[in-house]
């Protein structure tokens, strides 16, 4: 009786929360008052499949889920990325009957990589990604290896582990395993032998502290490497990126599996590597795979197109104090060939705690802009005069850049008769704030 009133409290709650317009954590919060061990008590769908990391969580979840749904699987996923034990309880429980039987053939989770130890201290993924280890959130995460003593408390015997082989921290989950998938990218025409980014994390061995030698950067400090000492080393792949025209918007997988890209990333090349090796192991064909991910738009709202006067942009929503990230949407921006105007937003920080920390981004590679594809740059929000500081030492010519401290200001000066294409740039809490001055396609 406790469990079916626990899982009726949450579902009712939920039909309120969606009325009024919360978010799906409270419900499973106070069915956890309830019943601590609800989620040891649900009788669960034989797949369980999780996916963690720094970044990329919300939109492979998603792009696994579509894959799934469209070949007759039915699926139970958390849409709304509320990945913390809460969200999680809530999900699981309003996809329950009351008797406690989830209702889908698949349970897919989107867990926070902090918190991931507490929610699958009841449910044990059968299926396992983790899809990268950065620098994220200094208040929150601290470093990398920080994160991962928090994150290999969550792995248990009997889970089959889905890891990006070019992360060397990722990579160290699988040592000593045998039940491990690995995916990953052959050498691309858009790798660099050198290290192009304002820092490198793949310096030294995550394993004996040695330098690590690379033969090839995919990005930042994701490539092929090898440490000089005990021999630690990039695995080799089962699912494999084999080439990518960035240019031509296009990634072939396996050798022979292509897919048009709706975003010319080599973040969301990654993610749809990441769906695709999940898929196949669901026993999905890759040409069926091909099909559903080929110019798949993410529905998430990481990426949104938009009209500003006469002119057309799309946002890219960054992480909240994620280097890589913010480096990843710059580089779609630079590619542009056409010619764009780039609009930089930071207008808060941390989402949680009230620091004013901006040490981050000092880890962002803005030396990029200076592509001549950049036409214009535009700072914008509470924190110009840091990012104005931080620019102040690129070789970004002062006259390409205009500041304004009110985002409203900085759109009217964007709604103009100029014909570049606009790039705007900005974090989760800030993009509200420049999309109520646009027109959302």
């Amino acid at each position: 009786m406790r469990m079916i009133f626990t899982i009726l409290v949450c579902k009712l709650l939920r039909i309120i929360g969606k009325a009024v317009g919360k978010g799906s954590s409270l419900p499973g919060q106070v069915a956890l008052k309830l019943c601590p061990d609800i989620l040891s008590r649900v009788k669960l769908p034989s797949y369980i499949i999780a996916v963690t990391g720094s970044n990329g969580k919300t939109s492979t979840v998603e792009m696994i889920a579509h894959i799934l749904t469209s070949n007759g699987k039915k699926v139970a996923w958390n849409k709304e990325g509320s990945n913390q034990i809460e969200g999680v309880t809530t999900l699981v429980l309003n996809s329950a009957t009351l008797g406690g039987k989830v209702k889908s053939d698949i349970l897919l989770i989107e867990s926070d990589e902090r918190f991931a130890k507490y929610t699958f201290r009841y449910i044990k993924p059968t299926h396992y990604v983790i899809t990268n280890l950065y620098r994220d959130q200094l208040t929150r995460n601290g470093h990398p290896e920080w994160v991962y003593n928090a994150l290999k408390d969550s792995i248990h015997e009997g889970t089959q582990l889905i890891l990006n082989a070019d992360d060397p921290l990722v990579s160290r989950f699988g040592a000593d395993r045998k039940d491990v998938v690995w995916f990953g990218a052959d050498k691309l025409s858009s790798d660099t032998e050198t290290l192009e980014s304002v820092y490198n994390d793949g310096a030294y061995c995550p394993v004996c502290k040695a330098p690590m030698t690379y033969t090839t950067h995919h990005y930042n400090h994701i490539g092929h490497y090898r440490c000089t000492e005990c021999g630690y080393r990039r695995q080799d792949t089962e699912y494999t990126i084999t080439a990518v025209d960035l240019d031509k918007g296009v990634m072939e997988i396996d050798g022979k599996y292509r897919i048009s890209l709706a975003l010319k990333s080599l973040y969301n090349i990654y993610n749809i590597l990441s769906a695709y090796t999940v898929a196949r192991i669901a026993g999905i064909s890759g040409e069926k795979i091909a099909a559903d991910m080929n110019n798949y738009v993410l529905q998430n709202g990481r990426v949104i197109t938009f009209t500003l006067g006469n002119r057309r942009g799309t946002l890219l929503t960054s992480k909240h104090e994620n280097s890589i990230s913010y480096d990843q949407s710059l580089r779609v921006a630079c590619a542009y060939k056409e010619g764009c105007d780039v609009m930089i937003i930071v207008d808060a920080v941390s989402r949680k705690y009230f620091t004013s920390d901006v040490s981050w981004l000092w880890d962002i590679d803005f030396e990029m802009l200076r592509s001549p594809n950049v036409r214009q740059i535009v700072l914008a929000g509470k924190y110009v005069n840091d990012l104005a500081v931080r620019f102040s030492y690129t070789d970004i010519p002062n006259d390409k850049i205009k500041l304004f401290e009110d985002i409203d200001e900085a759109a009217d000066y964007l709604n103009s008769d100029r014909k570049e294409y606009i790039y705007v740039i900005t974090c989760f809490s800030d993009k509200g704030k420049f999309l109520g001055k646009v027109k959302v396609d």
